[in-house]
């Protein structure tokens, strides 16, 4: 319908109607969060299920939970240039101006242009101008059945999630480097430790080799002198390959070379438990769905949900508004004459009749898509229990096992004392030495493990929880 009516109000009037009628109806199911298909408690370990509050516990930041200053200022250093955390806030940036195309479609959009319509005329045939000048507005669609709003919802939800991905990729990246951070300790102390035998084994050799020529010591304490040498040797070499990879590991998470400050020294592992804080733990397993990841999969099921809302209104006429206002002439030289204003405006309703099923299948497909978005939030629930059960299990196991490692690095320690002083004496052979200092080597070694792993343990616990 065009109108010729040189009232400006009536264009005006028809705007504010379509705006208040757009919206005004929504086809998109309620989002409703699903059922936790988990327990309700956490599975607490016994030292502290008689002691943990009902409730959830309150969260920890990351700098009240790692009390090394070097090591804050080395997750400080990588959240400003880790490469996935940057990813992560370009995608939440990339979401907002999503969103803002989104909730831009909501409204007209306006132009100003000058146009020329030629036709032939009726009695003369020869051709007749229509020039115009002013405000368009062309093919805004009037969002009667929430189309365009759904969209901005699924938009919106996009927006949450991308900002809970970004929070979850930060947590990670703080794990991640507490984690590389304190096996880099142990490396460095396992690698310390194995140098000072072996600079204990070379005089070891030296004397040993002195004594063979001297006719005091047979060619098997010699060849035993030597095997203990090598072992060092060899053991030291894979330890300074596995600390060169964890380091090159940890300076991919800080995002560029680390400062020497910044490094863990050799004594820094026995120490590094109480560089951690405790972790707060409730009996709620509530406190899971505060999880970054957790909720970035509730909101790509919220705006599942939208979705369809926008395929449910493909079945229902669109209403669409094209109208202008200005200056009209037939004319040029009149154009800006006084006199020559005019508006005009035409709606069209248009229904699809046949479209072959597509959409009777978008619905079926964003439906589906509904409900692949509801098990991945079923499984992102039951993922973090497993987590965090796997967790709790370790803290009373990691301590029972520390304890017992560290008897038996005492013990192994006295056996390799008083097997030494028995084979000065003459009492124990050069086999039973070797084997008491094997013993004692790879005792160290694996309390140093047992140490980091029970570390490790705690910063996945303070993870899992969400931090």
């Amino acid at each position: 319908m065009i109108s010729m009516i040189p009232r400006p109000l009536s264009l005006g009037s028809a705007l504010v109607a379509a705006l208040v009628l757009a919206g005004c109806t929504s086809l998109a199911p309620r989002h409703e969060r699903p059922a936790a298909p988990v327990p309700g408690e956490l599975p607490l370990p016994a030292s502290l299920a008689a002691s943990a509050p009902a409730a959830a516990a309150a969260a920890t930041a990351w700098p009240d939970f790692l009390n090394s200053p070097p090591l804050q200022q080395l997750v400080k250093l990588s959240l400003e240039r880790n490469r996935d955390l940057r990813v992560a806030v370009l995608n939440v940036q990339r979401a907002q101006a999503q969103l803002g195309v989104a909730r831009a479609d909501r409204l007209p959009t306006l132009g100003v242009g000058i146009s020329n319509a030629a036709s032939p005329s009726t009695t003369t045939g020869r051709q007749v101008h229509t020039y115009t000048a002013g405000v368009q507005l062309s093919a805004w669609e009037v969002d009667l059945f929430g189309r365009i709003a759904n969209l901005g919802e699924a938009a919106q939800a996009q927006v949450l999630a991308s900002e809970a991905g970004r929070r979850s990729a930060e947590l990670t990246l703080v794990a991640g480097v507490a984690s590389g951070w304190l096996t880099l300790a142990a490396d460095t102390e396992l690698l310390a430790s194995t140098t000072r035998i072996v600079d204990s084994r070379t005089e070891g050799l030296r004397l040993a080799q002195l004594r063979f020529d001297n006719g005091a010591a047979s060619s098997l304490e010699l060849q035993s002198a030597r095997t203990l040498l090598e072992q060092a040797r060899s053991s030291r070499a894979q330890l300074l390959r596995q600390r060169d990879q964890d380091l090159n590991a940890l300076t991919l998470l800080a995002g560029g070379p680390i400062p020497a400050e910044l490094l863990p020294g050799e004594q820094v592992s026995a120490a590094a438990g109480a560089m951690l804080a405790p972790v707060p733990v409730g009996l709620s397993s509530e406190v899971l769905l505060q999880r970054p990841d957790v909720i970035q999969a509730e909101q790509q099921l919220a705006a599942a949900s939208a979705n369809i809302g926008v395929a449910r209104a493909a079945f229902f006429p669109r209403l669409t508004l094209t109208a202008s206002a200005g200056q009209a002439s037939t004319s040029l030289s009149d154009l800006f004459s006084a006199g020559q204003f005019a508006w005009t405006m035409s709606t069209q309703l248009l229904a699809t009749v046949f479209d072959a099923g597509r959409n009777r299948a978008n619905l079926d497909s964003a439906k589906i898509a509904r409900d692949i978005a509801v098990a991945q939030y079923e499984k992102a629930v039951q993922s973090a229990f497993r987590e965090t059960a796997d967790a709790l299990a370790g803290l009373d196991t990691w301590r029972d096992q520390l304890a017992a490692q560290q008897v038996q690095l005492d013990a192994a320690r006295e056996t390799a004392r008083l097997t030494d002083l028995r084979y000065r004496n003459g009492a124990a052979s050069e086999l039973e030495r070797l084997d008491a200092q094997r013993s004692l080597l790879s005792t160290e070694q694996a309390l140093v493990q047992t140490r980091l792993g029970e570390q490790l343990n705690r910063v996945t616990l303070w993870k899992v929880l969400g931090g």
